[in-house]
């Protein structure tokens, strides 16, 4: 199954997004913090006139705090900006490498696989590297699950 893929990183972890889940790609400069929200969402941002919910995919997948972002231009803080349900959202990701179509098939995730990453991953890639196949729609789906546990 060949297909254009973007390349980015999550928690220190390579995975390729289906790009028909993206957007677009937009560096974050600051949020606004939304008090009593779940850990990984962090915050909120205006893009183009509309609002996007800002989650933290590391958060959401490792259970850490997640980033603050501000004005200090220390690192830059990369989201992925799709729209889900009629609902818009920046997933932030630690870096974005690049996009590329892909001819290799997805494989099976074979091998050991930390148990933080099974709900989100449906398979992996091997293209200059080995990337976890994510969906930004699955990746949302589990902040729910989350949310009802």
């Amino acid at each position: 199954m060949s297909g254009l893929y973007l390349f980015a990183r999550i928690a220190g972890t390579p995975v390729a997004i289906p790009t028909e889940d993206v957007e677009a790609v937009v560096r974050m400069s600051e949020l606004s913090p939304v008090p009593g929200v779940a850990g990984y969402v962090a915050g909120l941002s205006a893009l183009r006139s509309r609002v996007l919910t800002i989650v933290d995919a590391s958060a959401l997948i490792t259970g850490s705090a997640p980033v603050t972002i501000g004005d200090d231009g220390s690192k830059e803080n990369y989201a992925i900006v799709c729209d889900i349900s009629g609902h818009s959202y920046g997933i932030l990701v630690d870096d974005v490498d690049d996009i590329r179509t892909v001819t290799n098939p997805v494989l099976p995730v074979c091998g050991k696989i930390s148990e933080i990453w099974l709900p989100y991953v449906s398979g992996a890639i091997e293209d200059q590297g080995q990337y976890f196949l994510l969906s930004l729609t699955g990746l949302l789906e589990q902040c729910l699950v989350q949310q009802a546990a």
